[in-house]
């Protein structure tokens, strides 16, 4: 499938991605929906009497696509979601006509993505961050507790998450403040207070809550796909705090997700078996099907000194323990009720040492 929409070889956004997102331009400060091909951005407030031509499930375009928030798309469900995509894909194809052929339509509908703002791509009412990948987890323990007692028992029966701070989360470019704190010299001294003198960075990915479900309910295994709208980049950015206060003043200060939001229909080719989980997860968080992704992610840094990258980490999605559908699963089991717009980060994804970096 091709687009008559030119897109570069190594751009992220072909006619098989489509991820949505919300924009602005200086010629219309309204925050609004957008979807990313090549380097433009189809604004679908432009397009929304194709919408009422093409997609009848999707009730008043206009409103749902006008929104400063992907919540309202977000709340409508999987069903539409898919008709949605079919449709955009189809407009888009360069066998076909519509669009491409209406020059006035197409002057109002693309936007450079150069000259365009992001922005939060949901209205984020709950944020959840797991602890999803067994080799970070083994890591962390590790200088915590020694190699001998890395892992916490339960850790292999169950996703471990904590409930973090949604109003301190940020778009990709927003600068983050250095936090201040008590720091502690050393074993024998008292604390003191300054900024933080060490910050980590977190590779992970975090997905949002399309549908949700309603208080009391769960959300069962077999259906969570129907639940996850799709994939961001995150950072949750960490000042050292942890033992055994945290997490706390050292997670709350700024997460950074990215601006596009990848649906799970578009990562439908990179599904592939996890991890073998030992010892079999109970039955509610049993999955018989593929449920990782295969995605190379990688942290490259530019020193304020120089003029190249170094890359720091290269990982894979597809190494993380619990799947995107246990955490859900899980989540829920107790009745915790999710809602359009909740976001939940897998914690820092490690995986085996591939090879040297450096």
């Amino acid at each position: 499938m091709q687009s008559f929409i030119h897109v570069p070889p190594n751009s992220h956004f072909p006619i098989q991605n489509l991820p949505f997102g919300i924009f602005s331009t200086q010629q219309n400060l309204s925050p609004r929906v957008g979807v990313a091909i090549g380097d433009q951005i189809l604004d679908l407030t432009a397009i929304t009497t194709l919408f009422e031509k093409y997609v009848p499930e999707l009730k008043n375009p206009s409103n749902v696509f006008s929104q400063p928030s992907l919540n309202s798309f977000m709340s409508l469900g999987k069903p539409i979601w898919q008709a949605t995509r079919r449709f955009l894909q189809s407009i888009l194809s360069h066998d076909n006509p519509e669009l491409q052929d209406n020059e006035e339509l197409r002057q109002k509908a693309f936007v450079a993505q150069q000259s365009a703002k992001m922005h939060l791509p949901a209205h984020i009412g709950d944020y959840t961050d797991f602890y999803a990948s067994k080799e970070h987890a083994t890591n962390v323990g590790t200088m915590f507790r020694g190699k001998d007692n890395a892992l916490m028992q339960n850790w292999v029966y169950l996703p471990v998450g904590y409930h973090g701070r949604s109003s301190s989360i940020v778009i990709s470019g927003t600068d983050i403040v250095r936090p201040c704190g008590q720091i502690s010299p050393d074993k024998n001294q008292p604390p003191i207070f300054g900024p933080s003198a060490k910050l980590d960075f977190e590779l992970e990915m975090a997905f949002f809550i399309g549908s949700g479900n309603k208080l009391g309910a769960r959300i069962p295994i077999d259906q969570a796909n129907n639940h996850i709208f799709g994939l961001v980049l995150m950072n949750d950015w960490s000042a050292w705090e942890y033992v055994p206060l945290g997490p706390f003043l050292g997670k709350n200060f700024g997460t950074t997700i990215s601006p596009w939001v990848v649906t799970l229909d578009s990562l439908e080719p990179f599904l592939v078996n996890g991890p073998i989980q030992d010892p079999a997860p109970l039955p509610y968080l049993k999955d018989n099907i593929p449920s990782a992704y295969d995605i190379h992610l990688e942290v490259k840094i530019k020193p304020n000194n120089s003029d190249s990258f170094k890359t720091l980490t290269r990982s894979n999605l597809r190494y993380m323990y619990w799947s995107l559908k246990q955490q859900l699963a899980h989540h829920t089991v107790n009745g915790c009720n999710t809602r359009p717009g909740d976001l939940c980060g897998t914690g820092t994804i490690s995986g085996p040492i591939l090879e040297d970096l450096y």
